[in-house]
């Protein structure tokens, strides 16, 4: 048990030599392959779905944990699929983007297909069951969500990633599918308040991916992977997501006005102060080289200042959500 490599696995992607990983417990071995640094985006679109139940008097503790162990895990089975079709298709070869910003598994060595196979089978394997209990207990439309579930897990990596549909998938997965959805398996009813209420966060995730792209764009036209800042250009898509975190705050503001959010939602503007520090690198194309003051995240750099953002927004927003709920109780 390393609970220093359990803590920083998920606050980075560390690099480790063979040597290290042959020295590490199991369970470090999945943070590490699955990047665990960025399932809590997936963790916090299942609390915010669970918080918004809890407003609405109808939170099911079972119902939300069977929820948030099955979505992690999905996410975590998406990107060991992610690291096994990349690397057969040959697409992480050649100090490609991926195997730079930390360790891709297969590319340095540390797993053999069949071991990063094993993990994503057990992994997927719990998604599945947590789906399936839910299935029986909800039923509904549990079993549609469960499946379009799959078919993002499955298909994300290829062919949506290739035909410029990779960024609307995150979209559509992290809000509607996540918040809407998960929503809907707590307290049985579908909410389009809920769904419009998904996309101040579910662009956020976007914008990380968005990010990433553009900071991979030049390799991925080599490799014909269109993503959308490959179709778009990079300057483009510099301001596309530029757009996307302004729209965040648009979003929340129209909530508020129409009255599913109160007020109180608003504190999501103490992120501007982020946002306001990272507004200067969509100014200009990545540079070359890194910078001699940025984070040791090098070669991430445009996904860095988004995912930096996409934290601080993200937690404001619970936080606003969690004591809305508290007054709505208090106050009934």
């Amino acid at each position: 048990m390393n609970l220093a490599m359990w803590r920083k696995a998920l606050q980075v992607i560390p690099h480790v030599s063979q040597e290290e990983w042959n020295r590490l417990d199991i369970i470090s071995k999945w943070l590490i392959s699955t990047r665990a640094v960025v399932l809590i985006m997936t963790f916090i679109s299942a609390a915010i779905a669970g918080i918004l139940a809890f407003q609405q008097g109808s939170f099911q503790f079972l119902y939300w944990l069977l929820i948030a162990i099955g979505l992690v895990m999905a996410h975590a089975t998406n990107n060991l699929l992610n690291d096994y079709t990349d690397y057969v298709r040959g697409v992480d070869q050649d100090n490609y983007y991926r195997a730079q910003y930390g360790p891709q598994p297969l590319v340095h060595g540390l797993m053999t297909k069949r071991q990063l196979l094993a993990y994503a089978t057990v992994t997927g394997l719990i998604a599945l069951i947590c789906g399936a209990i839910l299935v029986y207990l909800r039923g509904g439309l549990t079993l549609a969500l469960l499946g379009a579930g799959i078919f993002f897990v499955l298909f994300y990596t290829w062919p949506l990633k290739y035909i410029a549909l990779g960024e609307i998938a995150v979209l559509i997965v992290w809000g509607p599918l996540m918040i809407g959805g998960g929503y809907y398996v707590i307290t049985g009813t579908w909410d389009w308040n809920v769904v419009i209420g998904s996309l101040p966060y579910a662009l956020g995730v976007t914008g990380v991916i968005f990010g990433k792209h553009i900071d991979k764009c030049e390799m991925d036209k080599e490799r014909r992977i269109h993503t959308l800042p490959v179709i778009m250009g990079e300057k483009a898509a510099r301001y596309t997501l530029l757009g996307l975190t302004i729209l965040q705050y648009l979003i929340v503001v129209y909530l508020v006005l129409t009255g599913f959010f109160t007020p109180i939602l608003l504190v999501v503007f103490l992120a501007l102060r982020v946002f306001l520090r990272i507004l200067p690198f969509f100014k200009a194309p990545k540079p070359a080289e890194k910078p001699a003051d940025f984070p040791d995240v090098w070669p991430n750099y445009f996904v860095a200042a988004a995912f930096l953002h996409n934290r601080e927004f993200g937690l404001f927003f619970m936080l606003g959500l969690i004591v809305d709920a508290i007054l709505k109780i208090w106050v009934l």
